[in-house]
Protein backbone atom coordinates (compact mmCIF):
# COMPACT_ATOMS: atom_id res chain seq x y z
CA UNK A 1 0.00 0.00 0.00
CA UNK A 2 3.02 2.60 0.58
CA UNK A 3 4.37 1.81 -2.36
CA UNK A 4 1.10 3.70 -4.15
CA UNK A 5 1.08 6.12 -2.04
CA UNK A 6 4.39 8.59 -2.57
CA UNK A 7 5.89 9.79 0.65
CA UNK A 8 7.27 12.95 -1.68
CA UNK A 9 5.82 14.30 -4.62
CA UNK A 10 8.72 13.22 -7.32
CA UNK A 11 9.11 9.33 -5.25
CA UNK A 12 8.72 6.77 -7.76
CA UNK A 13 10.57 10.03 -10.83
CA UNK A 14 13.28 11.50 -9.90
CA UNK A 15 15.83 9.08 -9.86
CA UNK A 16 19.48 9.39 -8.44
CA UNK A 17 22.87 8.24 -10.14
CA UNK A 18 24.82 5.87 -6.97
CA UNK A 19 27.69 8.83 -6.70
CA UNK A 20 24.38 11.18 -5.61
CA UNK A 21 23.08 8.34 -3.58
CA UNK A 22 26.32 7.89 -1.70
CA UNK A 23 26.45 11.52 -1.00
CA UNK A 24 23.01 11.98 0.07
CA UNK A 25 23.33 8.71 2.80
CA UNK A 26 27.07 9.70 3.87
CA UNK A 27 28.63 6.87 3.00
CA UNK A 28 30.75 5.03 0.04
CA UNK A 29 29.39 4.32 -3.49
CA UNK A 30 30.65 0.42 -2.57
CA UNK A 31 28.23 0.92 0.82
CA UNK A 32 25.23 1.48 -1.96
CA UNK A 33 25.95 -1.56 -4.32
CA UNK A 34 26.25 -3.11 -0.44
CA UNK A 35 23.10 -2.27 0.68
CA UNK A 36 21.38 -3.14 -2.41
CA UNK A 37 22.60 -7.05 -2.24
CA UNK A 38 21.30 -6.85 1.24
CA UNK A 39 17.42 -6.06 0.09
CA UNK A 40 18.31 -2.46 2.12
CA UNK A 41 17.24 -0.27 -1.21
CA UNK A 42 16.11 -1.31 -4.65
CA UNK A 43 18.24 -0.36 -7.85
CA UNK A 44 17.43 -0.20 -11.46
CA UNK A 45 19.65 -0.22 -14.51
CA UNK A 46 20.47 2.58 -16.99
CA UNK A 47 18.17 2.13 -19.72
CA UNK A 48 21.04 1.57 -22.40
CA UNK A 49 23.69 2.13 -19.46
CA UNK A 50 26.16 0.52 -17.73
CA UNK A 51 25.11 2.05 -14.25
CA UNK A 52 22.09 2.15 -11.92
CA UNK A 53 19.58 4.59 -10.60
CA UNK A 54 17.77 5.02 -7.10
CA UNK A 55 14.71 5.94 -5.58
CA UNK A 56 14.98 9.67 -4.19
CA UNK A 57 12.51 8.68 -1.43
CA UNK A 58 14.03 5.33 -0.54
CA UNK A 59 17.12 6.75 -0.58
CA UNK A 60 16.01 9.69 2.03
CA UNK A 61 14.24 6.91 3.78
CA UNK A 62 17.23 5.13 4.33
CA UNK A 63 19.53 8.06 5.70
CA UNK A 64 16.43 8.70 8.05
CA UNK A 65 16.81 5.30 9.43
CA UNK A 66 20.38 5.39 9.14
CA UNK A 67 20.20 8.49 11.32
CA UNK A 68 17.92 7.19 13.76
CA UNK A 69 19.92 3.90 14.54
CA UNK A 70 22.57 5.76 15.38
CA UNK A 71 25.22 5.59 12.12
CA UNK A 72 25.89 2.99 9.47
CA UNK A 73 23.83 -0.35 9.61
CA UNK A 74 26.90 -1.79 10.43
CA UNK A 75 27.71 0.30 13.65
CA UNK A 76 24.23 0.02 14.54
CA UNK A 77 23.57 -3.67 14.29
CA UNK A 78 21.23 -3.83 11.75
CA UNK A 79 23.23 -4.61 9.13
CA UNK A 80 20.37 -6.25 7.28
CA UNK A 81 16.80 -5.04 6.42
CA UNK A 82 14.45 -7.23 3.95
CA UNK A 83 11.80 -5.02 2.13
CA UNK A 84 8.48 -7.23 2.60
CA UNK A 85 4.48 -6.45 1.75
CA UNK A 86 3.67 -9.08 4.56
CA UNK A 87 3.03 -7.89 7.67
CA UNK A 88 3.41 -4.26 9.16
CA UNK A 89 4.06 -3.48 13.20
CA UNK A 90 3.66 -0.59 14.38
CA UNK A 91 3.23 1.22 17.71
CA UNK A 92 1.02 -1.52 19.96
CA UNK A 93 -0.33 -2.56 16.47
CA UNK A 94 0.64 -5.09 13.46
CA UNK A 95 -0.97 -5.49 10.10
CA UNK A 96 -1.15 -8.54 7.60
CA UNK A 97 -0.94 -7.28 4.10
CA UNK A 98 -2.20 -3.74 5.88
CA UNK A 99 -6.01 -4.78 7.55
CA UNK A 100 -5.30 -5.23 11.28
CA UNK A 101 -3.97 -8.64 12.16
CA UNK A 102 -6.41 -8.64 14.95
CA UNK A 103 -9.67 -7.65 13.76
CA UNK A 104 -8.93 -9.71 10.90
CA UNK A 105 -8.14 -12.91 13.23
CA UNK A 106 -11.40 -12.52 15.36
CA UNK A 107 -13.50 -12.69 11.51
CA UNK A 108 -11.56 -15.51 9.97
CA UNK A 109 -10.16 -18.68 10.24
CA UNK A 110 -6.62 -19.85 10.34
CA UNK A 111 -6.74 -21.35 6.69
CA UNK A 112 -8.45 -18.34 5.84
CA UNK A 113 -5.94 -15.86 7.26
CA UNK A 114 -3.52 -18.03 5.76
CA UNK A 115 -4.62 -17.51 2.10
CA UNK A 116 -4.83 -13.73 2.72
CA UNK A 117 -1.37 -13.67 3.72
CA UNK A 118 -0.19 -15.76 0.84
CA UNK A 119 -2.25 -14.57 -2.10
CA UNK A 120 -4.04 -11.08 -0.82
CA UNK A 121 -7.48 -12.62 -1.50
CA UNK A 122 -9.60 -14.36 1.22
CA UNK A 123 -11.32 -17.99 0.05
CA UNK A 124 -14.05 -18.32 3.11
CA UNK A 125 -14.28 -21.69 3.65
CA UNK A 126 -11.42 -22.92 2.75
CA UNK A 127 -9.85 -26.16 4.66
CA UNK A 128 -6.75 -27.76 3.96
CA UNK A 129 -6.49 -31.37 3.17
CA UNK A 130 -3.13 -33.78 2.72
CA UNK A 131 -2.79 -36.91 0.23
CA UNK A 132 -3.48 -40.29 2.31
CA UNK A 133 0.25 -41.67 0.84
CA UNK A 134 1.81 -38.05 2.02
CA UNK A 135 0.51 -38.58 5.69
CA UNK A 136 0.93 -42.18 5.95
CA UNK A 137 4.76 -41.69 4.84
CA UNK A 138 5.29 -38.85 7.81
CA UNK A 139 3.21 -40.59 10.09
CA UNK A 140 5.67 -43.60 9.37
CA UNK A 141 9.02 -41.51 10.27
CA UNK A 142 7.52 -39.82 13.13
CA UNK A 143 6.73 -43.10 14.70
CA UNK A 144 9.82 -44.21 14.56
CA UNK A 145 11.34 -41.48 16.89
CA UNK A 146 12.47 -42.02 20.13
CA UNK A 147 9.72 -41.18 22.76
CA UNK A 148 11.41 -38.41 24.05
CA UNK A 149 11.74 -36.42 20.71
CA UNK A 150 10.11 -33.35 21.08
CA UNK A 151 7.52 -31.45 18.88
CA UNK A 152 9.84 -29.59 16.64
CA UNK A 153 11.88 -33.16 16.03
CA UNK A 154 8.91 -34.31 14.69
CA UNK A 155 7.72 -31.38 12.83
CA UNK A 156 10.89 -31.22 11.38
CA UNK A 157 10.89 -35.30 10.48
CA UNK A 158 7.25 -34.90 9.09
CA UNK A 159 8.37 -32.17 6.64
CA UNK A 160 11.22 -34.04 5.49
CA UNK A 161 9.08 -37.14 4.67
CA UNK A 162 6.52 -35.30 3.25
CA UNK A 163 9.27 -33.50 1.32
CA UNK A 164 10.39 -37.10 0.00
CA UNK A 165 7.12 -37.96 -1.05
CA UNK A 166 6.72 -34.84 -3.61
CA UNK A 167 8.37 -35.08 -6.62
CA UNK A 168 7.41 -31.87 -7.85
CA UNK A 169 9.11 -30.34 -4.80
CA UNK A 170 11.46 -28.37 -7.28
CA UNK A 171 8.54 -26.30 -8.74
CA UNK A 172 8.83 -22.95 -7.58
CA UNK A 173 6.60 -21.53 -9.22
CA UNK A 174 3.64 -19.84 -7.31
CA UNK A 175 0.66 -21.74 -7.48
CA UNK A 176 3.23 -25.09 -6.63
CA UNK A 177 4.64 -23.70 -3.96
CA UNK A 178 0.84 -22.94 -2.82
CA UNK A 179 -0.42 -26.08 -3.52
CA UNK A 180 2.63 -27.71 -1.39
CA UNK A 181 1.75 -25.06 1.45
CA UNK A 182 -2.28 -26.54 1.58
CA UNK A 183 -0.77 -29.50 1.69
CA UNK A 184 1.88 -29.57 3.96
CA UNK A 185 0.88 -27.95 6.96
CA UNK A 186 -2.24 -30.62 7.32
CA UNK A 187 0.50 -33.41 7.00
CA UNK A 188 2.59 -31.70 10.04
CA UNK A 189 -0.64 -31.65 12.00
CA UNK A 190 -1.88 -35.46 11.24
CA UNK A 191 2.01 -36.77 11.65
CA UNK A 192 1.82 -36.29 14.91
CA UNK A 193 0.57 -38.84 17.56
CA UNK A 194 -3.26 -38.29 18.21
CA UNK A 195 -4.21 -38.03 21.98
CA UNK A 196 -7.91 -38.55 20.99
CA UNK A 197 -9.28 -40.23 18.29
CA UNK A 198 -8.22 -38.22 15.14
CA UNK A 199 -10.94 -35.60 13.51
CA UNK A 200 -12.01 -35.94 10.08
CA UNK A 201 -9.52 -34.32 7.37
CA UNK A 202 -12.46 -31.95 6.48
CA UNK A 203 -12.75 -30.79 10.05
CA UNK A 204 -11.00 -27.48 10.87
CA UNK A 205 -7.58 -27.67 10.90
CA UNK A 206 -7.56 -26.33 14.67
CA UNK A 207 -9.89 -29.27 15.76
CA UNK A 208 -7.16 -31.76 13.99
CA UNK A 209 -4.85 -30.09 16.12
CA UNK A 210 -6.58 -29.70 19.33
CA UNK A 211 -6.94 -33.89 19.20
CA UNK A 212 -2.89 -34.35 19.19
CA UNK A 213 -2.27 -31.60 22.36
CA UNK A 214 -5.01 -32.81 24.55
CA UNK A 215 -7.07 -35.67 26.19
CA UNK A 216 -9.82 -33.56 27.00
CA UNK A 217 -13.43 -32.88 24.58
CA UNK A 218 -13.13 -29.55 22.96
CA UNK A 219 -16.10 -27.45 23.80
CA UNK A 220 -16.45 -24.33 20.89
CA UNK A 221 -14.61 -21.88 22.87
CA UNK A 222 -11.59 -23.47 23.91
CA UNK A 223 -11.16 -24.07 19.16
CA UNK A 224 -11.90 -21.23 18.67
CA UNK A 225 -9.35 -19.77 21.18
CA UNK A 226 -7.10 -22.46 19.91
CA UNK A 227 -7.64 -20.68 16.10
CA UNK A 228 -7.57 -17.50 17.53
CA UNK A 229 -3.60 -18.34 18.67
CA UNK A 230 -2.76 -20.06 15.47
CA UNK A 231 -4.51 -17.06 13.59
CA UNK A 232 -2.64 -14.47 15.42
CA UNK A 233 1.04 -16.78 15.44
CA UNK A 234 0.50 -16.99 11.26
CA UNK A 235 3.31 -14.22 11.31
CA UNK A 236 5.47 -11.66 12.90
CA UNK A 237 7.70 -9.85 10.57
CA UNK A 238 11.66 -11.02 10.26
CA UNK A 239 11.68 -13.17 13.51
CA UNK A 240 15.08 -15.50 13.76
CA UNK A 241 13.48 -18.34 12.08
CA UNK A 242 11.28 -16.27 9.58
CA UNK A 243 14.57 -14.98 8.55
CA UNK A 244 16.18 -18.73 7.73
CA UNK A 245 13.60 -19.44 5.46
CA UNK A 246 14.11 -16.29 3.95
CA UNK A 247 18.10 -17.17 3.28
CA UNK A 248 17.04 -20.97 2.27
CA UNK A 249 14.32 -19.47 -0.22
CA UNK A 250 17.34 -16.99 -1.07
CA UNK A 251 19.08 -19.80 -1.96
CA UNK A 252 16.51 -20.84 -4.15
CA UNK A 253 15.52 -24.15 -1.66
CA UNK A 254 12.03 -25.96 -2.29
CA UNK A 255 9.69 -24.93 0.16
CA UNK A 256 10.06 -28.18 1.98
CA UNK A 257 13.32 -27.19 3.03
CA UNK A 258 12.27 -23.81 3.63
CA UNK A 259 9.94 -25.09 5.94
CA UNK A 260 12.72 -27.10 7.63
CA UNK A 261 14.99 -24.33 7.71
CA UNK A 262 12.62 -22.43 10.17
CA UNK A 263 11.79 -25.25 12.34
CA UNK A 264 15.59 -25.84 13.19
CA UNK A 265 15.95 -22.06 14.79
CA UNK A 266 12.28 -21.68 16.15
CA UNK A 267 13.68 -24.71 18.64
CA UNK A 268 15.26 -22.07 20.34
CA UNK A 269 14.49 -20.96 24.08
CA UNK A 270 14.48 -17.84 23.28
CA UNK A 271 11.54 -18.37 20.07
CA UNK A 272 9.27 -20.97 19.85
CA UNK A 273 10.02 -22.97 23.11
CA UNK A 274 9.37 -19.63 24.91
CA UNK A 275 5.82 -20.67 25.35
CA UNK A 276 6.53 -23.45 27.19
CA UNK A 277 9.05 -21.94 29.82
CA UNK A 278 5.87 -19.49 30.28
CA UNK A 279 3.61 -22.98 30.71
CA UNK A 280 5.85 -24.56 33.13
CA UNK A 281 6.56 -20.70 35.10
CA UNK A 282 2.39 -21.06 35.60
CA UNK A 283 2.44 -24.36 36.68
CA UNK A 284 4.51 -23.72 39.65
CA UNK A 285 2.81 -20.77 40.57
CA UNK A 286 -0.65 -22.21 40.46
CA UNK A 287 0.97 -25.11 42.67
CA UNK A 288 2.39 -22.66 45.15
CA UNK A 289 -0.33 -20.17 45.04
CA UNK A 290 1.69 -17.25 45.04
CA UNK A 291 3.72 -15.84 41.68
CA UNK A 292 6.55 -14.41 44.36
CA UNK A 293 8.60 -16.95 45.78
CA UNK A 294 8.92 -18.13 41.93
CA UNK A 295 10.04 -15.02 40.56
CA UNK A 296 12.32 -14.36 43.41
CA UNK A 297 13.74 -18.10 42.08
CA UNK A 298 13.86 -17.16 38.57
CA UNK A 299 15.71 -14.13 39.28
CA UNK A 300 17.93 -15.57 41.88
CA UNK A 301 18.85 -18.06 39.15
CA UNK A 302 19.72 -15.44 37.17
CA UNK A 303 16.83 -16.33 34.27
CA UNK A 304 14.35 -13.62 32.77
CA UNK A 305 10.24 -13.97 33.21
CA UNK A 306 9.56 -16.18 30.37
CA UNK A 307 6.15 -14.34 29.16
CA UNK A 308 7.06 -10.49 29.71
CA UNK A 309 7.73 -7.60 27.74
CA UNK A 310 8.22 -7.60 23.51
CA UNK A 311 11.04 -5.68 21.82
CA UNK A 312 9.04 -4.53 19.26
CA UNK A 313 5.75 -3.52 21.27
CA UNK A 314 6.50 -0.52 23.54
CA UNK A 315 3.08 -1.59 25.19
CA UNK A 316 0.84 -4.57 26.01
CA UNK A 317 1.15 -7.26 22.70
CA UNK A 318 -1.66 -7.17 20.61
CA UNK A 319 -1.68 -10.98 20.41
CA UNK A 320 -1.99 -11.54 24.21
CA UNK A 321 -4.51 -8.65 24.79
CA UNK A 322 -6.89 -10.60 21.96
CA UNK A 323 -6.16 -13.81 23.43
CA UNK A 324 -6.61 -13.09 26.80
CA UNK A 325 -10.22 -11.65 25.92
CA UNK A 326 -10.80 -14.98 24.82
CA UNK A 327 -9.83 -16.45 27.66
CA UNK A 328 -11.83 -14.60 30.07
CA UNK A 329 -15.14 -15.81 28.40
CA UNK A 330 -13.95 -19.17 29.45
CA UNK A 331 -14.22 -20.45 33.30
CA UNK A 332 -11.78 -23.39 32.81
CA UNK A 333 -8.95 -20.55 32.18
CA UNK A 334 -9.49 -18.73 35.00
CA UNK A 335 -6.94 -20.17 37.24
CA UNK A 336 -4.53 -19.92 34.61
CA UNK A 337 -5.36 -16.29 34.18
CA UNK A 338 -5.01 -14.98 37.78
CA UNK A 339 -1.78 -16.98 37.86
CA UNK A 340 -0.67 -15.04 34.68
CA UNK A 341 -1.47 -11.81 36.30
CA UNK A 342 0.01 -12.61 39.71
CA UNK A 343 3.41 -12.88 37.49
CA UNK A 344 2.99 -9.88 35.74
CA UNK A 345 2.25 -7.77 38.99
CA UNK A 346 4.94 -9.16 40.80
CA UNK A 347 7.57 -8.90 37.84
CA UNK A 348 6.80 -5.53 36.72
CA UNK A 349 6.62 -3.71 40.65
CA UNK A 350 9.46 -2.07 39.93
CA UNK A 351 9.69 -1.48 36.08
CA UNK A 352 6.35 -1.44 34.17
CA UNK A 353 5.95 -4.47 31.95
CA UNK A 354 3.18 -6.55 29.89
CA UNK A 355 2.14 -9.57 29.11
CA UNK A 356 3.41 -11.21 25.75
CA UNK A 357 1.99 -13.46 23.74
CA UNK A 358 3.89 -16.50 25.30
CA UNK A 359 1.76 -15.86 28.57
CA UNK A 360 -1.45 -15.44 27.14
CA UNK A 361 -0.35 -19.06 25.10
CA UNK A 362 0.70 -20.52 28.44
CA UNK A 363 -2.57 -19.53 30.07
CA UNK A 364 -4.28 -21.64 26.53
CA UNK A 365 -2.28 -24.77 26.65
CA UNK A 366 -2.32 -25.11 30.79
CA UNK A 367 -6.03 -24.55 31.05
CA UNK A 368 -6.86 -27.12 28.40
CA UNK A 369 -4.82 -30.15 29.63
CA UNK A 370 -2.30 -29.59 26.93
CA UNK A 371 1.38 -30.50 27.74
CA UNK A 372 4.03 -28.02 28.24
CA UNK A 373 5.53 -28.39 24.64
CA UNK A 374 2.04 -27.79 23.26
CA UNK A 375 2.67 -24.12 22.62
CA UNK A 376 5.80 -24.86 21.07
CA UNK A 377 3.77 -27.05 18.62
CA UNK A 378 0.91 -23.85 17.88
CA UNK A 379 3.72 -21.65 17.66
CA UNK A 380 5.66 -23.88 14.89
CA UNK A 381 2.08 -25.18 13.05
CA UNK A 382 1.45 -21.40 12.93
CA UNK A 383 4.18 -19.97 11.45
CA UNK A 384 4.51 -22.53 8.58
CA UNK A 385 2.08 -20.63 6.88
CA UNK A 386 3.69 -17.51 7.16
CA UNK A 387 7.30 -18.68 6.02
CA UNK A 388 5.49 -19.95 3.26
CA UNK A 389 4.22 -16.41 2.65
CA UNK A 390 8.26 -15.30 2.92
CA UNK A 391 9.44 -17.83 1.26
CA UNK A 392 6.93 -16.74 -2.08
CA UNK A 393 8.19 -13.53 -1.42
CA UNK A 394 12.05 -14.10 -1.68
CA UNK A 395 11.84 -16.41 -5.06
CA UNK A 396 10.44 -13.69 -6.74
CA UNK A 397 13.90 -11.42 -5.45
CA UNK A 398 16.98 -11.90 -7.38
CA UNK A 399 18.58 -15.55 -5.83
CA UNK A 400 21.40 -15.03 -3.21
CA UNK A 401 20.85 -11.85 -2.23
CA UNK A 402 20.75 -13.01 1.32
CA UNK A 403 24.66 -12.96 1.43
CA UNK A 404 26.24 -10.16 3.87
CA UNK A 405 29.81 -9.84 3.95
CA UNK A 406 31.73 -11.09 6.76
CA UNK A 407 33.62 -8.52 8.88
CA UNK A 408 37.22 -10.20 9.28
CA UNK A 409 38.86 -9.70 12.95
CA UNK A 410 41.68 -12.20 13.09
CA UNK A 411 45.07 -11.56 12.37
CA UNK A 412 46.11 -10.37 8.90
CA UNK A 413 48.28 -12.68 6.80
CA UNK A 414 50.63 -13.63 5.73
CA UNK A 415 50.84 -15.61 8.97
CA UNK A 416 53.66 -18.26 9.09
CA UNK A 417 52.22 -21.99 8.56
CA UNK A 418 51.36 -23.49 11.66
CA UNK A 419 53.84 -26.17 12.67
Amino acid sequence: MRDQEPEHPDHGEHRLTTREAAELLGVKPETVYAYVSRGRLGSRRTPGGRGSTFDAGEVRALARRNRRDGGTPAASGQELAVRTGITLIEGDRFYYRGVDAVELTARHSYEEVAEWLWTGQLRPGVAFTAPEASVALARRAVDALPEHAGPTDRLRVAAIAAAAADPLRFDLSEDAVLGTARVLIPTLVAALPPVLDDGHDRDPLAHRLWTRLSGRPADEAALHALDRALSLLVDHDLAASTLAVRVAASARAHAYAAVSAGLGVIEGHLHGAAGGLAHRLLLEVLDQGSAAPVVAEELRAGRRIPGLGHRLYPGEDPRARALFALLEDMPRAAPALAAARDIQATAARHTPLHANVDLALAVLTASCGMPSTAAETIFAVARTAGWIAHALEEYGERPLRMRPSGLYSGPRPPQPLPE
